[in-house]
């Protein structure tokens, strides 16, 4: 089969990570297009002898081609029913469902539609094109998940126009695709959350971190819990039912406080073991970290680009230092990263730097990462972007 896609080749000795599988071309490795193309145009990738490698997509920027089929196939509407139905096959695989009601549907690489992010509560999908190919394959897609979820769909909300490139020639605004909805709540492992998906980080929620707030649960019994950038208080909750006898939760920003105290009080009435603050969290780390068992640290992205990671790490390790300066022996600290240019080997040298520079004795107790619902290909380590570790301070 040949379509009559532009034709982009590659340099000489320049296909071989396109035979590896890996999704991503970048600009010096191409020799030149057979004709002009636009961003967001498909386009086939043949190596300098002419040979077909790959089906993909255009972009502006060091990236310049987004890989969709390593077969030579048509990209139609059957085409994206069919990912999006091994996307959710791969979900059902692991039972999600019957656990949550909240998970990511599509992970842009990991599920073969580079740059597109699907996140899925209660029947209602929050849509999130980081490309322009992303954004304009729209109409494809929601037609595609009408087809795959059926009745479970209730509705769409396109919120793409803080994540797509800030080049982009594109006139977006976030809005309604299908349905409408003021408020959604979805439950995770039986504790409800409001989603803030409108005016919310993210999709409106930290989709992947249910099993690292799951694992906080078990070592909050009796406990002080500080859960430092709380966002909408989800370790919060799930400490407050693992039985700790305090929890405060603090961010700077006001409206995530309010958040959270709305998802603590959809789960549990006239709560006193929960108290919330709108403070720095390298300020209140400082100050108050001594009064507290058990400490959540998980920031927004310090980096997003390689460019400040060397600022980043001096962040992480800044952070860290401050809660095992002072947090009491034998204290809990839960640590994250979720820069995907910070490797695990950067985080695990930040924290060897942090606990050097404290003078405690620290202990890795558990390494974690990303769900399953965020998979990770192994033709493609740049997704495995989140970082873990729970350590013991003695």
């Amino acid at each position: 089969m040949t379509n009559n896609y532009p034709i982009i080749k590659l340099k000489k000795g320049k296909g071989r990570s396109v035979t590896l599988r890996h999704p991503w071309i970048f600009s010096g490795a191409i020799n030149g297009a057979s004709e002009p193309t636009q961003e967001g145009d498909i386009v086939r990738v043949e190596n300098s002898n002419g040979i077909f490698l790959a089906l993909g997509y255009t972009q502006i920027g060091s990236i310049s081609v987004r890989l969709l089929a390593f077969e030579d196939v048509v990209i139609d509407f059957e085409f994206w029913k069919q990912r999006i139905a091994d996307a959710y096959e791969r979900r059902s695989l692991a039972n999600l469902e019957k656990e949550s009601q909240i998970f990511r549907l599509v992970f842009g690489e990991s599920d073969n539609i580079p740059g597109l992010i699907l996140d899925y509560y209660n029947g209602y999908v929050v849509y999130q094109a980081h490309t322009v190919f992303a954004y304009l394959i729209q109409d494809e897609i929601v037609r595609a998940l009408k087809s795959v979820l059926g009745e479970k769909l209730k509705g769409i909300y396109d919120k793409s126009a803080e994540t797509l490139p800030k080049n982009a020639d594109l006139e977006t605004e976030n809005q309604w695709l299908l349905g409408n909805a003021e408020q959604i709540t979805a439950s995770e492992n039986d504790l409800k959350f409001y989603i803030d998906f409108q005016k919310g980080q993210k999709t409106g929620f930290f989709v992947d971190q249910r099993k690292n707030r799951a694992l906080l649960e078990e070592y909050s019994k009796d406990k002080r819990v500080l859960n430092i950038c709380c966002y909408s208080g989800g370790f919060s909750v799930y400490a407050l039912r693992g039985g700790a006898k305090k929890v405060v939760s603090v961010d700077a920003s006001e409206r995530a406080i309010k958040l959270t105290e709305k998802n603590v009080a959809l789960n549990f009435n006239n709560e006193s073991r929960h108290q919330s603050e709108v403070a720095d969290a390298f300020d209140y780390v400082e100050d108050k970290a001594q009064d507290f068992d058990v400490i959540i640290l998980d920031p927004p992205a310090f980096a997003k680009h390689k460019k400040v990671l060397d600022n980043a790490l001096k962040g992480y390790r800044r952070l860290n230092r401050l809660a095992m300066e002072r947090i009491p022996k034998d204290g809990i600290i839960f640590t994250f990263s979720c820069s995907q240019v910070v490797s695990r080997e950067d985080f695990r040298r930040v924290i060897f730097q942090a606990a050097t520079e404290a003078g405690r004795e620290v202990t890795i107790l558990e390494q974690l990462s990303q769900p399953q619902d965020h998979p990770v290909s192994v033709y493609h380590p740049e997704s495995e972007y989140l970082k873990g570790l729970v350590l013991q301070v003695r």
